[in-house]
């Protein structure tokens, strides 16, 4: 049996034990601009490939539904202390498997099947989790749509509220993947009341940047919270509930387990314990101020070389792009960076296709290249060679641009490295 304890990947299971060395390099490699991405620590990889994965709990700290879990105890209630310190809030639910799982657990908690949401539209920016036809919470609940003005690429609350007067709505939620501005808390939270309504946001993707106290935190506007532990908050993936007071902790914790999953992962806890431990440090706040300088650098950038953007810029970590001037898709533009070491996603932005092929959006964030130590300098950089393929995607100078720019991305890549 001391093989089966002892022996490595490497020595059990060569095919993934290569995938796993090819990843490691690639994301050595590869300068990172996927907007949900980030890099862990060593610290939380310590904690995902601990022992303690191998614990089965259900149930919640001092209520367990098995035995032997008085260290997982002490990992689950760090996690809840320091979730609340982080983000200034009277409870916090960490058992969430991602932010989906989060969210539905909201809907679990504070509506009917059958009753009316009301949510940011996906390609204005929403999350498919908030109401889409083709996810659960589209299926079991009355979803209901409001975008952003076409001018502007922004919410308009004006007619934000008259919508929501006539639709009246048990839950509006704010918050989603792909909206590069602050939004409005205390604004929606008045239009919520005013309807009898319940508030939720999700800030997922901003969450790091609430916890470095470098945009505004919803926890004082909204009913409930949640957001992941990944992208801005570079830890693990997962999801947390969090709340301004505890009025909602026993329906929160039932819709948690037994409502929408069963057993924890307990690896998982452990590694979400060590980043919000992490964000609890002064650093953090630097980093989150750092996030900021960088996306407004590289929307700058862009924008100074002729390349749209959605709202005009950004107030957070995305920029958002709109390549219809240019005639050309998301997805060309994703692979045609790709062959250049730079990973980024195709994104709808308002008013787009249905159909994701047709995509004009393209999708960029600077959260794991702010972990690896780039900088405004960096970032401009980055700017001008994003810009350049995308004016020559199509002709004669395409290939010569991607190659140059592949050697920039290499000596970017080798004076920030990851890992050792």
């Amino acid at each position: 049996m001391s093989v089966y304890f002892d022996a490595p990947v490497s020595a059990t299971d060569p095919l993934i034990a290569e995938a796993l060395r090819n990843e490691k390099a690639r994301q050595q490699d590869q300068i990172e601009l996927i907007a949900s991405e980030n890099i862990v620590s060593r610290a939380v990889l310590d904690a995902l490939g601990h022992e303690m994965t191998n614990k089965t709990l259900e149930g919640y700290p001092g209520a367990r539904f098995h035995g032997g879990g008085r260290y997982v105890d002490v990992v689950e209630q760090a996690a809840i202390d320091r979730a609340k310190e982080l983000f200034n809030c009277a409870y916090a639910n960490v058992q969430p498997h991602s932010g989906s799982q989060a969210n539905l657990a909201v809907f679990f908690t504070l509506l009917k099947p059958g009753d009316k949401v009301l949510s940011l539209d996906l390609a204005a920016g929403g999350h498919l989790s908030h109401g889409l036809g083709a996810n659960l919470s589209g299926r079991w609940f009355e979803a209901h749509h409001y975008g952003v003005e076409r001018e502007t690429g922004q919410i308009d609350y004006d007619k934000l509220e008259a919508q929501a007067l006539e639709i009246r709505p048990q839950l509006l939620i704010t918050g989603g993947s792909a909206y590069p501005r602050e939004i409005d808390f205390e604004r929606m939270a008045a239009i919520a009341k005013k309807v009898d309504a319940l508030f939720h946001v999700d800030m997922a993707h901003f969450a790091g940047l609430v916890a470095g106290g470098a945009h505004p935190s919803p926890i004082p506007h909204a009913d409930l919270v949640t957001c992941t532990t990944t992208k801005t908050l570079r830890g693990p993936r997962g999801g947390i509930i969090l709340s301004k007071s505890g009025d909602y902790e026993k329906k929160i914790q039932a819709a948690v387990f037994p409502g929408v999953q069963g057993s924890i992962h307990t690896q998982v806890l452990a590694a979400k314990a060590v980043c919000l431990g992490e964000a609890l440090q002064p650093e953090f706040k630097s980093y989150a101020r750092q996030i900021k300088n960088n996306a407004h650098t590289l929307a700058e950038t862009l924008l100074g070389q002729g390349i749209n953007l959605v709202s005009g810029g950004t107030d957070t970590h995305i920029v958002l792009l709109d390549l219809s001037a240019h005639n050309k898709t998301g997805q060309t533009i994703e692979r045609l960076l790709e062959r250049a070491d730079i990973t980024s996603n195709k994104n709808p932005i308002p008013f787009d296709s249905k159909r994701p092929v047709d995509w004009v959006g393209l999708r960029l964030g600077v959260s794991a290249t702010t972990t690896r130590g780039m900088r405004e300098a960096e970032f401009s950089e980055l700017g001008q060679m994003i810009s350049q393929m995308i004016l020559a995607a199509g002709t004669e100078a395409e290939e010569a641009v991607i190659q140059k720019s592949k050697k920039q991305v290499a000596s970017i890549c080798d004076r920030f490295p990851i890992y050792s």
